[in-house]
């Protein structure tokens, strides 16, 4: 029996690598010998530079806040490319205690991005989750030497609140050698820029922003797209606070195409790098999970992109029966498929006990399906 176990994080209590063990700890009570294969997984979110091959860089920056931090990527010398998540630098929890929606910004994941250039970087890998910023990648801009300005001509502060005020992006100081990097951004959202599924609609509440704060934050957005002349409906656009926005307008402007800007759903490009859609096409059982289970799950997130490889793998295999799917989360706020094996953790547990035993019910719960068939 073969058994792929590939679950996201279970934010604030596991990593995706520990989730995965414990998982599977609970699976191998139940079938001793079967081969299992652990792969923790990332969207673009937390954790995804890790799924990367590279040595890990630290270096001060600031937080999303503007407050002095560290924070770290990993840099493959190799190849040239580093390996950035957005939520390293300008991610939610560090700034969770001082959540400001209008004046959050992406400045800090812009000094990691300048940082990689000096050390030979020619491509950035840009994991795009678990931001607290809505500010259109205009931080990175502003990090990278750019500098946006009102119709007045002065500089704006930071942060998207007052991007509805702009009016050019000046650039006569630009870190063209930074700038001019190949970008892979991975999205962890099919979310556009603007609009009532966009960035600040869906997202902008959990980073602190009232309702009003939230038309608000949509309307500079939309400022901002018509100013770089970006697609406010692109998909995907609206991920990490619309930072595709900045950086694809950025990239043109360097280049004139988008030949050196690639926006790609995260959770398929760790999928591949972890060689999951040939170990899925080989499994009888896969299991999957993240502590909740939503309507976003099935935008862009972990458990949408194992179901797709189930799916495709089901689709192809002629030589043995479809793989089954399951799910281990902490609160199911949407149903999974009909065929999908689902387990709800227990919460009266330590979340390796958990996990463990969320395992081994879902390894009990696909015997009895086989007896059963």
């Amino acid at each position: 029996m073969n058994i792929v176990i590939a679950p996201d994080s279970y934010k604030g209590f596991a990593t995706s690598d520990q989730a995965a063990g414990w998982l599977a700890d609970g699976v191998a009570e139940v079938f001793p010998d079967a081969a299992i294969t652990t792969a923790g997984m990332a969207d673009g979110g937390e954790g995804t530079a890790a799924r990367f091959s590279g040595e890990t860089i630290t270096l001060p920056t600031t937080d999303a806040a503007g407050h002095l931090t560290e924070a770290s990527y990993r840099y493959d010398r190799a190849a040239k490319t580093a390996y950035i998540d957005i939520a390293a630098a300008s991610g939610l929890p560090a700034v969770a205690d001082k959540l400001d929606a209008l004046t959050a910004d992406t400045y800090g994941t812009g000094v990691l991005i300048a940082d990689a250039q000096t050390r030979g970087a020619q491509r950035v890998v840009l994991g795009l989750g678990g931001s607290a910023t809505t500010d259109g990648g205009m931080g990175i801009l502003v990090a990278l030497g750019a500098a946006p300005h009102d119709k007045r001509g002065y500089p704006l502060p930071k942060g998207g609140g007052l991007l509805d005020r702009l009016e050019h992006i000046d650039t006569a100081n630009l870190n063209v050698a930074a700038a001019g990097m190949e970008f892979v951004l991975l999205a962890d959202t099919t979310a556009p820029a603007c609009g009532p599924n966009g960035s600040a609609a869906v997202f902008a509440r959990q980073k602190g922003a009232s309702d009003e704060q939230v038309t608000h934050l949509d309307t500079a957005l939309m400022q901002l797209c018509e100013v770089t002349g970006i697609d406010p409906d692109l998909k995907a656009s609206g991920a990490a606070g619309a930072t595709p926005v900045g950086l694809i307008w950025l990239s043109r402007l360097i280049y004139g195409t988008d030949e050196h800007i690639h926006l790609l759903p995260g959770a398929a490009v760790v999928a591949q790098e972890l060689g999951l859609p040939e170990a899925i096409a080989k499994a009888d059982l896969v299991i999957t999970g993240e502590g909740r289970v939503d309507e976003q799950s099935s935008h862009g997130k972990v458990i949408s992109q194992i179901a797709q490889l189930v799916d495709a793998a089901g689709y192809n295999t002629s030589e043995k029966s479809a793989p089954v799917l399951a799910i281990a989360a902490a609160e199911f706020g949407a149903q999974p498929g009909e065929n999908v094996l689902a387990v709800q953790l227990d919460p009266g547990k330590d979340v390796a006990d958990q996990l463990r035993a969320a395992g081994s019910d879902i390894a009990r719960k696909f015997q009895e399906r086989c007896i059963q068939a």
